[in-house]
């Protein structure tokens, strides 16, 4: 199975950003790409609350999905369009919503992000993603061109309960999508992947944001493909650009015999906490 990832500097221009997928994804697939993956917030990047409220659209009216959507029918390739900043009717909060699109063009599964970074760094930088999006409440796995995907976004990554559940309903691979920063990126961005594939015997593919954006916020880049067993298949670095890997599937179950830790895992018990007070 042939794999293309997306690395995006995604800016303030939908439209700009729109047409930068489209052709990434038309190169990807004449390259053989059978599913392409693309980042968080591939259609919008911006920190600001009252701009990207200005700038979101509902699905129906959001002119990257739709352009998407098109190029996955016009190449006929499925596409994991990472994440997309939409607008929820009736509410004055945001989806952060991931995208399964068909080789046909149809949406084949939704996903919004479970999981908001409201956080401190000690750099200074300061997020509260709760203030523009709410939380998604339920989980996804896709099936899409031969395969099973589970679907997370970026922060999702440090909540491994999620991806156990995912495998367990079938995952094969896990989509990772993310726009992390470079400070948590530098830190923990490498053995998290690795850990939620070695934990799962599933590949995991994160595609990531990159360099400086628009907003004057800066992410990690390195995107990464990682199979069952922790190796890393491709790191896509810094810069900018595309990528192909091939992945057997046959891998997951070869992994998954060899050190069965789904088949194993059984309910954690609350600790006994008699006897701990002084």
């Amino acid at each position: 199975m042939r794999l293309g990832l997306v690395q995006t500097t995604t800016g303030l221009d939908p439209a700009a950003n729109a047409a930068a997928l489209v052709g990434a994804i038309g190169r990807l697939a004449r390259a053989g790409a059978g599913l392409v993956f693309t980042p968080e917030m591939s259609g919008l990047l911006d920190r600001d609350p009252a701009r990207l409220s200005a700038a979101a659209r509902t699905e129906a009216e959001d002119m990257v999905l739709a352009a998407v959507r098109a190029a996955a029918r016009a190449h006929r390739v499925a596409v994991h369009l990472g994440s997309l900043a939409v607008r929820r009717p009736g509410s004055d909060r945001l989806a952060n919503r991931g995208f399964v699109v068909g080789p046909d063009g149809a949406i084949l599964a939704r996903y919004d992000k479970l999981h908001l970074f409201d956080v401190d760094l000690p750099d200074g930088s300061r997020y509260r993603e709760s203030a523009s999006f709410a939380p998604g409440e339920a989980t996804a796995v896709a099936e899409v061109a031969g395969t099973h995907l589970g679907l997370s976004i970026c922060y999702d990554l440090r909540f491994p309960a999620l991806y156990q559940a995912l495998a367990r309903a079938g995952a094969e691979i896990l989509a990772v999508p993310a726009a992390f920063t470079r400070p948590t990126g530098q830190a923990h961005w490498h053995v998290l992947l690795r850990a939620r594939a070695i934990e799962t015997g599933c590949f995991v593919v994160a595609a990531a944001q990159t360099g400086t954006h628009a907003d004057g916020r800066e992410t990690y880049g390195h995107s990464l493909v990682v199979d069952p067993w922790g190796e890393v298949l491709l790191d896509m670095g810094e810069a900018p650009g595309e990528a192909l890997v091939t992945i057997d599937l046959a891998r997951v179950a070869e992994v998954r015999g060899r050190i069965p830790a789904l088949a194993h895992a059984r309910p954690v018990p609350a600790p006994d906490r008699a006897g701990m007070a002084a």
